[in-house]
């Protein structure tokens, strides 16, 4: 499979005279790059390759390193497997992009389907999701890990030497794979990161920092007031503490939970009182109601689902994704996490509750919602709430090769390609901002939303650089989510479909890698182009 490493001085010359020349912009590399790093034959660690994080992408990338003949380890910080892909996004953002998504993200979306009769489907039950990754799974016999919460790793010689976990665990590999939304591994193993958007002069792009107050169907296009009592109401920004328009912030998009509600009688869980209601904590949405009555539409965003179910996302100005609660998330603590993880989960039950019940809610809305209920045979270890917050954004990696929009718009082909993107440019909104606007012949401060960004590209190739740390900062660690990339280039890509086609390269790069006991910023490009080609992967338009 790998090719002979033991190459002579002559051969390394003319790779190293190649490798100084400019590279064509399409095909594969003729030939495997200059090793950076001497081959280490001996036997290390327990497993070839530990996947730490067991989201869609982590799934992907252990039954792609297993199909390679690796001996892989999958760790879950949590109880189930899946990450989004099971935890409440049924609908797949896809945005007419299917014919970019092969190899193993189809095989999952083509056995999802044959569970519903159908060749494909791209809409599910969040409990398939996980019933179909589970039997990928254990058809290539990946033992999987739950409960496995890093603590800390070894290093020496820019290379993890093991993973220990919360519990006393230790988990030593050839080659290690962080696939969490969060990119832990990624900072206990001293990589470079960032968290935030950037501002337009950072890398040159033109739609990044903040974005313009515009009117559109993600604005709040109701005059209400943010301020109560002289006060600013809870998770709204001053128009003073804003930063200019195109200026970075260091701020990330909202998160939420994705709730699959039901309207079927027998299988509906009533949504009751959450302890320490507060219906004050959505003044916010009174108010709109107040102004919009009936007119305030799109709230919970019911989408439908097979067996009279529903994906449930943020459909409204005021809805599940909770503004501005998120900023200390990436890089918090533990218990930071949990306690925003908490108040977003709190969130979502009160805003479902006060649409369903709260006297100001228009009767017919109100009637609308409260046929909807969470559903028993979904998420039954947690009683119907979604496992999985919707992290959309947390660190993102500056490793080999830093996507930007350039990437998305003009510098499309790469010849290291692992696989196309093709989404949009999906940014939804930051924050909740006051502004004082004007209405001849008095000014008032009304709230508005502030981030929101839809931009089309087209389809692009995602380079393995991107998924590769700093030479110099790790040798043996892929990073297929938390993937190198400005915000810009990274609201294109990570939607799950992209994130499982990662998955599948950085799985099969750390198999190869392991096996020839190489960096795996070495691992010959062309060999692993054949092997995600043979596995079905998309690599050419």
């Amino acid at each position: 499979m790998i090719s002979n490493f033991r190459i002579k001085a002559s051969v390394l010359s003319a790779l190293l005279l190649a490798s100084s020349c400019t590279m064509p912009a399409q095909g594969p590399l003729p030939e495997p790059p200059l090793l950076r790093s001497k081959p280490e034959t001996q036997a290390q660690g327990d497993a070839d390759v530990v996947v730490y994080g067991a989201t869609a992408s982590g799934v992907m990338a252990a039954v792609a390193a297993a199909k390679q003949g690796a001996n892989v380890v999958l760790l879950e910080p949590g109880n189930h497997v899946g990450g989004m892909l099971s935890g409440g996004l049924g609908r797949t953002d896809i945005d007419g992009q299917e014919h970019l998504i092969g190899g193993l993200a189809l095989e999952f979306f083509r056995r999802a389907g044959k569970h519903y009769g159908k060749d494909v489907a791209w809409i599910f039950e969040p409990h398939v999701a996980e019933e179909t990754l589970k039997s990928l799974l254990a058809e290539q016999k990946v033992p999987v890990k739950f409960g496995q919460l890093l603590a800390s790793i070894e290093k020496s010689d820019g290379r993890i030497r093991s993973l220990k976990t919360t519990d006393g665990n230790n988990y030593s590999a050839k080659v290690f794979i962080d696939a969490t939304y969060e990119g832990d591994l990624m900072k206990a193993a001293g990589v470079a990161y960032s968290v935030g958007r950037e501002g337009r002069d950072t890398y040159g792009e033109a739609l990044a920092g903040r974005r313009d107050l515009l009117r559109s169907n993600h604005q709040v296009n109701f005059p209400i007031s943010p301020w109560k009592d002289g006060k600013l109401l809870p998770y709204i920004t001053a128009e003073e503490n804003l930063a200019p328009t195109g200026v970075g912030d260091g701020k990330i998009q909202a998160y939420n939970f994705r709730l699959c509600l039901t309207n079927v009688p027998e299988n509906r869980i009533p949504i009751a009182q959450p302890e320490g209601y507060d219906p004050g904590r959505y003044e916010l949405l009174r108010r709109c109601f107040e102004v919009g009555g009936e007119k305030v539409n799109g709230i919970l965003g019911i989408k439908p689902m097979p067996n009279g179910k529903s994906d449930v996302n943020a459909g409204a100005p005021i809805s599940l994704n909770l503004l501005g609660a998120n900023q200390d998330y990436p890089d918090g603590s533990l218990e930071r996490r949990k306690e925003i993880w908490k108040e977003h989960l709190d969130w979502t039950h009160g805003l479902v509750y006060f649409v369903q019940n709260d006297p100001c809610v228009p009767e017919s809305v109100r009637k609308k919602y409260s046929e909807w209920g969470l559903c028993k045979d979904e998420f039954t270890d947690t009683g119907g709430w979604p496992h999985q917050l919707y992290i959309r954004e947390a660190r993102k990696m500056k490793g080999e090769y830093l996507l930007t929009q350039r990437d998305l718009m003009e510098d499309l082909r790469k010849n290291d390609r692992i696989g196309i993107a093709g989404y949009n440019i999906d940014i939804r909104e930051v924050q909740w901002v006051s502004m004082r606007t004007y209405f001849f012949p008095k000014a008032e401060d009304q709230v508005y939303m502030e981030g929101y960004l839809s931009h089309p590209v087209k389809p692009w190739d995602i380079p393995y650089r991107a998924l590769l740390p700093r030479f110099s900062e790790c040798r043996n660690l892929l990073v297929p989510v938390c993937i190198s990339a400005s915000t810009i280039a990274f609201a294109s890509f990570r939607m799950e479909p992209q994130f499982m086609v990662a998955g599948q390269a950085a799985g099969t790069a750390a198999a190869l890698a392991s096996k020839a006991g190489i960096a795996v910023h070495d691992v010959p490009i062309a060999e692993l182009q054949k092997c995600l080609r043979d596995g079905g992967q998309i690599l050419d338009l």
